[in-house]
């Protein structure tokens, strides 16, 4: 069974509140839908609305004619004599998809006319189109609401026009309002009474039912789909591209030419020139639809991919990712090291998993580039022969007031706090550090520089790496921290110099760590 892709993204997409694509957009994303994701046919615009819209059209059947594609562009024309006729066809245009009425209840309250003045109508545009040598599609309007409320005005239409040189009879569900059952009931009436028409269906998606009604119209018999990418369209938007044509190949094993490899890049390249956001969890194209969380998961799938399902993210050019965070497992933090190609050793990799849990609870998520930090901190910093801790601290900040901090460490058993302000928080940790060693006669080194880094592609919640270099008496050295707020951090690189500090001043001639 092939069933035809005719998508609609620059025609009936752009109708998504706020979307306008330029001339020159409209031409990249044709080119991408035609030469790359090689859907069958695309609704580029409608007749007389703009000089854009011509620019565009114009454009865009100059470069199908060069390729022999210019009977794959459409456009959505109007019963208005040989206006829209001659606006495309100016153009460059050589398909006319013409807007009749499917419902009784528009043809009398918008056009006021008869169903017979409606068809003359009709048939006079198609004998022009005939002359300029321009096919003819039918979409007749709020077809679903016609199936239901004016079943014999639809066949009155339908018998009135399979004879005519149309070539496809294209079916919208305007409104959204049709259910599944609906739709197969209303299709197969249509399929079993005209079996030698072509028939498309047209979903809107004002009840999330767009794609199950697709399901349903091929079922029925249906000959082709209209989608668009990402769902755009009006209102609640049409039915999306992606979930079409993984609906059709995997639970109705359906032929489709569709080169579903491409769809993320397209997808991606709509959303940028859309302005219009894929939602994380959107189904095939979503941030994170290929992405497991729960360390159970990531278990099963090393096991035997125990969560997998026939969607596998590399059919759609993208890879499955195991989220890091509070969920996560040693199967979640191994697999994300094999994208590294690394290995741990079992010790190793349990005390990663919990500091990778530790930071989950401080942060959104830990990403895959967070890692290398990670296993640097957790493998680097062995707190086992520590003698001195940062117990408690306390950082103040407020608008017009210095900076303030309350920190108590403990020394080898004992206690000892100090409080002082400073020129920014970590400034004001230091000073009150240096109280509590100025009391004890202990001297600090001097810090000479301070590195901030994150991993690629932080955003505002990514975990922070502080490198601080110290001079002791004249010799260098340097600690790093690892934590999602930067003070906590260099705070966490402080405590492990004031260790390295303690050792060297049991052993004047003991060697710095690196």
């Amino acid at each position: 069974m092939r069933i035809e892709i005719m998508d609609t993204t620059l025609r009936d997409g752009e109708q998504t509140q706020g979307v306008s694509y330029a001339p020159l957009e409209k031409l990249h994303i044709a080119k991408l839908l035609l030469r790359d994701l090689k859907v069958d046919r695309i609704e580029i615009a409608s007749a007389r609305v703009s000089s854009g819209e011509f620019e565009a059209l114009s454009k865009i059947t100059e470069w199908a004619r060069h390729n022999n594609l210019h009977r794959k562009i459409e456009t959505l024309g109007f019963v208005d004599g040989d206006i829209s006729l001659n606006w495309i066809n100016d153009a460059g245009g050589k398909v006319d998809n013409l807007l009749c009425k499917g419902s009784l209840r528009h043809l009398e309250k918008q056009l006021r006319k008869t169903p017979e003045q409606h068809v003359k109508d009709i048939t006079g545009i198609i004998r022009k189109a005939e002359m300029l040598e321009m096919e003819i599609n039918i979409y007749l309007e709020d077809w679903s609401n016609g199936m239901i409320s004016s079943q014999d005005y639809v066949f009155f239409m339908l018998d009135s026009l399979k004879d005519e040189n149309i070539r496809r009879f294209m079916l919208p569900d305007t409104l959204g309002i049709l259910n599944p059952e609906q739709t197969y009931d209303f299709c197969k009436i249509v399929r079993d009474r005209y079996p030698d028409l072509h028939f498309d269906f047209h979903s809107h998606n004002d009840y999330d039912l767009a794609v199950a009604n697709v399901f349903s119209a091929v079922k029925a018999g249906i000959n082709g789909i209209h989608t668009t990418v990402n769902g755009l369209g009006e209102r609640a938007g049409n039915a999306p591209l992606s979930s079409v044509i993984s609906v059709l190949r995997d639970q109705l094993h359906a032929e489709v030419g569709v080169n579903e490899f491409e769809i993320t890049k397209v997808s991606k390249i709509v959303e940028t020139f859309s302005g219009i956001r894929i939602p994380v969890n959107k189904p095939v194209i979503g941030e994170n639809v290929f992405t497991q969380t729960s360390g159970v998961h990531a278990d099963g799938d090393t096991k035997d991919n125990l969560y997998y399902n026939n969607l596998m993210p590399e059919r759609f050019g993208r890879k499955r990712k195991y989220a890091l965070g509070k969920q996560s497992g040693k199967a979640t933090v191994k697999k994300n090291l094999e994208e590294f190609g690394l290995s741990l050793s079992p010790e190793s990799l349990a005390k990663v998993t919990q500091r990778v849990i530790e930071l989950g609870d401080k942060k959104e998520n830990v990403t895959p580039d967070d890692l290398p930090f990670i296993i640097a901190d957790v493998l680097g910093n062995d707190h086992s022969n520590y003698k001195i801790f940062i117990k408690n601290y306390s950082l103040s900040l407020s608008y017009g007031l210095k900076p303030s901090a309350n920190v108590q460490i403990e020394i080898e058993g004992k206690l000892y706090q100090e409080t002082s302000s400073g020129d920014g928080q970590y400034d004001a940790f230091m000073k009150a550090l240096r109280n509590i060693y100025d009391k004890l006669e202990k001297q600090l080194p001097n810090l000479i520089d301070y590195m901030v880094s994150i991993p690629p592609g932080g955003a505002t919640d990514a975990l922070v790496e502080t490198v601080i270099t110290w001079d002791y008496k004249g010799r260098e050295f340097k600690t790093k921290g690892l934590d999602v707020d930067q003070t906590e951090s260099a705070i966490k690189a402080t405590e492990r110099m004031l260790n390295i500090l303690e050792g060297l001043n049991e052993n004047e001639n003991k060697a710095i760590p690196a």
